[in-house]
């Protein structure tokens, strides 16, 4: 058991989670996180708090932005949208197909390297950039380097609102891209029309596998469609299935009305169970 607090390096960005220590923040406070090319501001969205899970493994708060902090993050942020501005004026007179997803920058010193931007950008295929590399050095007066990101974490670095109206997992708490096939979405009934499957990245939708182990345990268990069955109603056929209900449809032979049965109903397991146990 300890304390944990969450904080976003952007606004309704990524949520981080870090050990507070001996700081408490409040929501809104801006506060200095850990990471590789040293500590960075990033705004608390969750004040500290106490939960049960073990916090070992979690990093630990640096402290509380200053003022000289935060005059830092604001030139960072200003030499990001520089670099953003210059990297797309220059791919528009190079010509080449790339778009600019992201920037990123850091305010190194010439021990450590060095300023150093780092472009982000999707492309149909590969594209031979090295010259545009050497005009954003000669613009941008640092090392720059240019990285080609996948449709997942474009969409992931970008953001958005999906089909169901919340903002992407992808850009919000998933942490890695699990598989997801078309399978998936036949099992679960879902219409195979790309615009209904696919997410803002143009791949299906992460959501696919969220529920899909549900409907892998129904389809073990449950009595296919056209099976005869028998319910506390009558018997009859199976004619459908609701898997979040956990029933199935049952067309009766008596009057050829349908009624919902709950899966333990109908299933043979659980009519074995009641015709030796019950009186």
């Amino acid at each position: 058991m300890g304390m944990l607090c969450a904080v976003s390096f952007n606004r309704y960005g990524r949520l981080y989670y870090l050990d507070p220590g001996d700081l408490r923040p409040q929501v809104g406070d801006r506060v200095l996180v850990p990471t590789d090319d040293g500590p960075e501001v990033a705004e608390c969205v969750w004040a500290a708090q106490w939960v049960t899970e073990d916090t070992d493994g979690f990093p630990r708060l640096v402290g509380l932005a200053g003022d000289d902090d935060l005059r830092r993050d604001e030139v960072l942020r200003r030499r990001k949208a520089e670099a953003k501005v210059a990297a797309k004026r220059l791919i528009r007179s190079h010509g080449l197909p790339m778009k600019v997803v992201a920037v990123d920058h850091v305010l190194g010193s010439a021990e450590s390297g060095g300023e150093r931007s780092t472009v982000y950008f999707t492309a149909p295929h590969r594209v031979d950039f090295r010259s545009l590399v050497r005009d954003l050095g000669a613009t941008l007066h640092c090392r720059v380097e240019l990285r080609q990101l996948s449709a997942r974490d474009s969409a992931r670095v970008q953001g958005g609102i999906g089909s169901c109206g919340r903002d992407l997992c992808c850009a919000t708490f998933l942490t890695d891209f699990e598989p997801v096939t078309i399978r998936m979405a036949k099992d679960q009934d879902l219409p195979l029309n790309p615009l209904r499957i696919s997410g803002a990245c143009g791949r299906l939708m992460c959501c696919l596998k969220y529920e899909h182990p549900l409907y892998q345990r129904f389809q073990e268990t449950a009595p296919a469609v056209g099976s005869r069955v028998s319910t506390p109603e009558g018997d009859g056929r199976v004619v459908g299935h609701s898997v979040p209900r956990d029933a199935v449809t049952v067309r009766l032979d008596a009057d050829g009305s349908r009624s919902m049965c709950s899966r333990a109903d109908v299933c043979g397991s659980r009519q074995a169970h009641d015709q030796r146990y019950t009186p």
